[in-house]
């Protein structure tokens, strides 16, 4: 079982997940030592923000069709599988 006593909210573990939290993690601490370059802005943060949003939302919107898909020919397979256990 993973260790959540340090962080609650981070009781999955997933590589895209683990990459984009070091991502963010390293550009909070750039942004918290002043070496980003101070004409970034609120705005250009935010508009990182929703991209990286947006891309994990397909990814897993496009994940949970094929699960989805995947999970609809199994069913469908074993409703129509003859005596023999072969699927039709």
């Amino acid at each position: 079982m993973p260790n959540t006593s340090r962080n609650p909210l981070r009781s999955v573990s997933h590589p895209a997940l683990d990459f984009l939290v070091t991502f963010l993690r390293g550009r909070v601490q750039r942004a918290r030592s002043g070496e980003l370059d101070r004409g970034a802005s609120a705005v250009e943060w935010v508009i990182i923000s929703a991209v990286v949003v947006a891309i994990v939302g397909v990814v897993a919107a496009i994940i949970n069709m094929a699960l989805k898909n995947g999970a609809d020919k199994v069913s469908d397979c074993i409703d129509g599988a003859d005596q023999n256990g072969t699927c039709e």
